[in-house]
């Protein structure tokens, strides 16, 4: 009878005797729904919250920072004093992100004054969405988005030195793979006077918000050199009457006696433990140790090079250089 809900299927006849169908029930769940959707274009996806900004567009402050995502060749300054002196010192960035209900202090209104001076887009977000953006660095609450680091290139370190009429000081990492040996390097290289450092692009550190984080503004304010092969560009340097200083545990002067440093110069700084490479060991003009009275066998590279720097910074001052 039509309408009767309880009719049941057709009854199949086989081996093990009859069976009753299902009505076609199992059947049409078998046709599906079609292709499965993509990952951004299924709601309850992670990615189709990313995709809403993938236009460009931030999302307003008063979001729920719902869309905010790390754009891709992008990086995060994090914590309050690393995002203040970024934005004091004009680096270049793309977006402010702070969190939901951020309780603010002096750094924070200062933060949300320069940003809203320059223009920044501001977007709120929860603490997860910034523990994701910072790879769970300690943030404090606040993120600046920046565009991946210009690098200079080794003949402008020069001219930086040439504009100031003073001989070229320049500071060359050799194995350092530590970001925060190499922000501590940027700090020294602000304090001391020199003009640029130099990285080689592989087994090395790069130019990251770790060390943007760790060198406080000094990364704003020296500048850094990536080349393909350090021992090739040392080598190039000497040809410029660039002398190399390499900076080692056993070297055949001390730090005190350092009479070239007034000369353009290159200090070479190699890795804690390992010290430096044979080929930079080869090409330096003179290697250059630091007098130590206590038994630590080395320092930290980046302690290494901050009094390498001071020394030399003193023997310039004293013939009127610096």
């Amino acid at each position: 009878m039509a309408g009767n809900s309880a009719r049941r299927g057709a009854v199949r006849k086989g081996k093990k005797g009859a069976t009753v169908g299902s009505g076609g029930v199992r059947r049409r769940a078998l046709e599906g729904k079609g292709p499965t959707p993509k990952a951004e274009d299924r709601p309850n996806h992670k990615a189709y919250k990313g995709a809403s900004s993938s236009a460009g567009t931030a999302p307003r402050r008063g979001g729920g920072g719902k869309g905010v995502r790390k754009t891709p060749g992008s990086d995060q300054v994090a914590g309050r004093n690393a995002v203040l002196e970024a934005l004091r010192e004009e680096v270049p960035a793309t977006r402010l992100t702070v969190m939901v209900r951020l309780e603010t202090d002096e750094r924070v209104g200062e933060i949300m004054r320069l940003a809203t001076a320059r223009g920044l887009p501001v977007a709120e977000a929860s603490r997860t969405d910034l523990d994701r953006m910072t790879d769970h660095a300690v943030h404090q609450g606040v993120a600046l988005t920046i565009p991946p680091y210009e690098y200079a290139e080794v003949d402008e370190l020069l001219r930086i030195a040439a504009d100031r009429f003073e001989p070229p000081l320049l500071v060359a990492l050799d194995g350092i793979t530590d970001p925060r040996n190499l922000g501590a390097i940027l700090r020294s290289a602000d304090a001391f006077g020199a003009h640029g450092v130099i990285l080689p692009e592989r087994r090395s550190v790069s130019m990251t918000a770790s060390v943007w984080k760790v060198a406080a503004g000094a990364a704003g304010r020296v500048r850094v050199a990536q080349v393909t092969n350090l021992n090739r560009t040392l080598t190039s340097l000497k040809e410029k009457d660039v002398f190399v200083l390499g900076l080692d545990a056993e070297g055949d002067v001390t730090t005190r006696g350092l009479e070239l440093g007034t000369q353009p110069t290159a200090l070479v700084v190699g890795a804690e433990g390992k010290g430096l490479s044979r080929l930079a060991r080869e090409i330096s003009d003179q290697v250059v140790s630091i007098p130590m009275a206590g038994r630590s066998e080395s320092l930290n590279a980046s302690v290494a090079a901050a009094i390498a720097l001071y020394e030399i910074s003193g023997v310039r001052e004293g013939q009127g250089l610096g």
